[in-house]
């Protein structure tokens, strides 16, 4: 594998509406190769980003020898697991852009499509969050993630149920249970909506409490997982039977596969969604997704009507994306110039 010469980075803001942020990796072979990478950035994380690629991750890269992606975590260990995982897909769509493989091959994927599922955005006003779940169902999407916290969480959970029997809900906690009796008895009392999962109930470190919700309830629990590690105690403590990959929070698509692998063999329901909004982590994501283990719909779609930055964009139809089998890489071209315009910072290390 020729060495790594160049990584560039972009701190990119989208031109209107809400303005998300990501950080675009853009890493060259001396022949010519590029791939790109991308993690969501929002202000709060943008500075602490950078520095790690400018800094630490950027720099190691340059000259590194290297045969396959899995030779790079090294250099990627050096920063935060989103950063990694910025600079781990951008090595896998150099890799397999260099051999003309799909993406979604190299990983081991074997669908043609991905089902697509959506996630509420937090409302405080019920009628708000059912015309979002309207919409969503609308598109075609076959699975729903609702937001739920103490004091917002049997009531929607109950409305979304009665208005669609058959939709496929996620209830996401984001962490704002306890293992409290109060919080248990909620937490068990949305088992009777027949529910997919119940995400993040706890604090990611408490496994016990997840275990002991797993043991009280049929529906299966997803503890947040950000490394191999607590995944591997989650699945000794049992203590869940879904698992949400998060590309941004494992650090990339070499933990990403790793970690799905270990949860398929133990019979988990997987699902999985990229990071940022520039179709570049999506198009990760719809690569991730194809793998025989993710059963489950993914958040593997850019919005409709928005700006595109990636050919074709990574749009759902009808509720279905398709996963590019064509094309090497993440099967898409990068519109690089608009990029350019659009980047508040820029970033050039060559050997």
């Amino acid at each position: 594998m020729p060495q790594i010469q160049g990584c560039d980075a972009f701190r990119v803001a989208m031109p209107r509406g809400r303005r998300p942020q990501s950080i675009l990796v853009r890493l060259a072979c001396g022949d010519g190769a590029v791939g790109w990478g991308e993690v969501a950035a929002p202000d709060t994380a943008a500075g602490t980003l950078w520095a790690d690629i400018e800094e630490r991750m950027g720099p190691a890269l340059i000259g590194l020898d290297w045969d396959r992606p899995e030779d790079v975590s090294a250099a990627a260990d050096l920063g935060a697991r989103d950063a990694a995982a910025a600079i781990d897909v951008a090595c896998w769509d150099l890799w397999c852009r260099t051999r003309g493989l799909p993406l979604a091959h190299a990983l081991g994927g074997t669908r043609t499509s991905i089902v697509t599922g959506a996630r509420i955005t937090p409302e405080p006003v019920l009628e708000t969050v059912s015309g979002r779940v309207n919409q969503a169902v609308g598109a075609g999407h076959t699975r729903v993630t609702l937001d739920v916290r103490p004091g917002w969480d049997i009531e929607p959970v109950r409305a979304i149920r009665r208005a669609y029997p058959a939709l496929a809900l996620v209830a996401d906690a984001g962490h704002a249970y306890t293992g409290s009796p109060e919080h248990m008895a909620v937490l068990e009392g949305l088992d009777a909506y027949g529910l997919v999962a119940i995400e993040r109930p706890f604090a990611a470190a408490d496994l016990t409490a997840h275990a002991r919700l797993q043991q009280r309830v049929g529906t299966a629990v997803a503890p947040d997982v950000g490394d191999l590690d607590t995944l591997d105690a989650a699945l000794a403590l049992e203590a869940g039977r879904a698992l949400h990959l998060r590309l941004d929070r494992l650090g990339g698509l070499t933990a990403a596969r790793s970690a799905h692998d270990l949860a398929y063999a133990a019979g988990w329901d997987v699902w999985c969604s990229g990071s940022g909004a520039f179709g570049i982590g999506q198009a990760a994501a719809v690569a991730l997704a194809a793998l025989p283990g993710c059963t489950l719909p993914s958040d593997v779609s850019d919005p409709a009507g928005g700006p595109v930055f990636v050919t074709p964009p990574v749009r759902s139809s009808g509720g279905v994306v398709g996963v590019p089998l064509t094309q090497p890489g993440l099967g898409h071209e990068i519109d690089e110039a608009r990029i350019g315009r659009l980047a508040t910072r820029r970033l050039r290390l060559s050997a």
